[in-house]
């Protein structure tokens, strides 16, 4: 026997020794964990408990989510129930992290994710034409940015913005890309959700409490002249606009609005900005075509930490680096109090709700 062959002799011994020693996702994948409900975050901060929180903390502090799981395909391990039937994932923030966070949770070995109700609980920026800090949204439709841009500086003196459809001969119009939108047909831009289940959410949990502090109330009154902001934070059915670019201004606000608009053929309305929606729903439905995951049961709640554009007497600049009011808790208790009644729904009514997705007509 040659030195070669002993050696590749024994080094394939010690690999299969390695995989029947260690922990290893394929061996998980024979007793899968059949999963409830998926709550996905972004980010967090610090600690996942006893410190100030992100979007993760309220979950795992409430919710019992006391297993950590090694996650090597994310960016933060895995938060779950000793049951494994509700865990946590932190996606990371922006498109790329998120897309691929969820990619690699939904084809772990170790996870049944067929009948698992997916819940993005995330804050976001909103509109104060539709609603006020605090409040929370689920989006029927999520909407991406891919687009065509001009520096205003350089763009025709009668644009509204630089921002455009690809295809398209200026802002707020598909003219030019064709009667089908050929020129958009390799760039998804807008992913409709499952609206039944959207307007089952939001009765569900439209007399849900929200926070509402003096803090909250004296700063919305920069925004007084916008109807969403003159009100109590509630719990809405609103829109999700998805851009890997943290905007803000009048100007990009219009914009969010006017596409939002123009992409859902006129039934979707701007609610709220983030910088993941539009990547989970990609690969969401990827993973359905997949047979890995049910996109019907998505849902995208998203909740106000701070408006989309400046208030009165300030620049878009001073506004942009404000602080939150409270620090964003408003927002952070929102998608925890408002997501968690509808999980503790599912769950609880889970021998109906395993097989029948819930739905509401409008």
């Amino acid at each position: 026997m040659s030195f070669s062959f002993m050696t590749r002799f024994r080094a394939a011994g010690l690999l299969m020794g390695a995989l029947c020693t260690a922990p290893s996702l394929a061996l998980a994948a024979d007793a899968p964990w059949p999963v409830k409900v998926v709550i996905v975050t972004t980010f967090e901060n610090g600690a996942d408990t006893g410190d100030k929180p992100g979007e993760l903390q309220l979950w795992a502090e409430r919710e019992h989510l006391s297993e950590k799981i090694d996650f090597p395909g994310g960016v933060h391990s895995i938060l779950s129930t000793p049951d494994h039937s509700v865990i946590a994932v932190v996606t990371g923030m922006s498109l790329v992290n998120a897309g691929t966070s969820i990619m690699a949770l939904g084809t772990d070995p170790r996870f049944d994710l067929h009948q698992a109700y997916w819940l993005v609980a995330g804050i976001a920026g909103v509109d104060p034409q539709v609603a006020s800090v605090g409040s929370a949204a689920w989006a029927r439709y999520v909407v991406n940015d891919v687009a065509q841009s001009i520096d205003m500086r350089e763009a025709p003196k009668d644009w509204p913005y630089g921002i455009y459809a690809n295809g398209a001969q200026r802002p707020d119009t598909l003219d030019g890309t064709g009667t089908d939108h050929g020129a958009l047909a390799d760039y998804p831009i807008v992913f409709p959700l499952n609206a039944g289940l959207a307007q089952w959410a939001w009765r569900t949990t439209r007399a849900t409490h929200l926070m509402d502090t003096p803090k909250m109330r004296d700063f919305s009154k920069g925004w007084a002249d916008y109807p969403g902001a003159r009100h109590k934070p509630a719990v809405i059915l609103g829109d999700s606009f998805a851009s890997d670019q943290y905007w803000h201004g009048i100007h990009l606000n219009q914009y969010a609005r006017d596409w939002v608009h123009m992409f859902t053929a006129s039934h979707g309305v701007f609610a709220m900005s983030n910088m993941e929606d539009s990547a989970i729903a990609t690969a969401m439905f990827r993973l359905d075509r997949m047979h890995r995951v049910d996109y019907q049961r998505l849902m995208v709640l998203r909740t106000a930490s701070n408006y989309t554009l400046p208030p009165q007497g300030q620049t878009a600049l001073q506004s942009v680096t404000a602080e939150y009011p409270d620090e964003g808790m408003p927002a952070y208790e929102a998608a925890w109090r408002v997501g968690s009644a509808v999980t503790h729904t599912l769950t609880g009514n889970w021998a109906r709700y395993a097989t029948h997705v819930p739905t509401a007509r409008p």
